[in-house]
């Protein structure tokens, strides 16, 4: 059982899609930001940096993982799926999860930050965050042109954790239409039960 702990964010969707595509029991306990709640103590003892998601699994001990990246790895470990034990593979997978960690999801998230929440409009910043995730895009696109997947043939967690930015790009009305291989992955994905299911966690009330 995996206790976990979430919001409604491309990186807390990561988790919940990947345990539904995994068959893993879990319970989610949202996390209220109006609240605060990721800063409270009791949380800072599950992940200290004081962000979302996190996980505790009861069946090792009660043991925490943090980091969006870290847990998804935890769990292809914990359970041989996902991430291949092939060296190279491997490799590939993790080399294509840290794209998304350093690139996609940082450059995408200051273009969502300063087109929907900053005080004021600067357009310098909007555009260079704006054109830095189309160029992550056009890296998507040449890869998803040659490869089904980002890691090879197989579904990996580097498509769960960049699927769930890529389809985030509405909040700020990004257009995908000149990458029809991107497109076409996240369309395929997006029809996958496991994505359909972990998408609406944690569910609105």
């Amino acid at each position: 059982m995996i206790e976990l702990y979430t919001a409604g964010t491309p990186n807390g969707k990561k988790i919940s899609i990947m345990l539904e595509e995994l068959g893993i029991p879990y319970t989610v306990h949202p996390i209220d930001f109006g609240k605060t709640e990721q800063k409270e103590e009791w949380y800072l003892k599950i992940n200290p940096n004081g962000r979302i998601p996190a996980i505790i699994d009861k069946d090792n001990g009660d043991f925490p993982v943090f980091e969006s990246g870290a847990i998804m790895i935890y769990l292809a470990e914990k359970t041989g799926k996902l991430l291949s034990k092939d060296p190279k593979e491997r490799s590939i997978t993790i080399q294509w999860l840290m794209f998304q960690m350093a690139g996609v999801g940082p450059m995408q998230g200051q273009a969502n930050h300063f087109i929907k929440y900053a005080p004021e409009k600067i357009p310098y910043a909007m555009k260079r965050y704006v054109d830095e995730t189309m160029r992550l895009y056009s890296v998507l696109e040449r890869r998803l042109k040659e490869s089904e997947y980002l890691a090879g043939k197989e579904l990996s967690i580097a498509d769960i954790a960049t699927w769930t930015w890529v389809k985030a790009r509405s909040f700020i009305e990004l257009s995908i239409d000149e990458f029809p291989h991107l497109k076409a992955w996240e369309e395929k994905l997006g029809n996958r039960p496991a994505f359909i299911k972990g998408s609406e966690i944690p569910k609105k009330n």
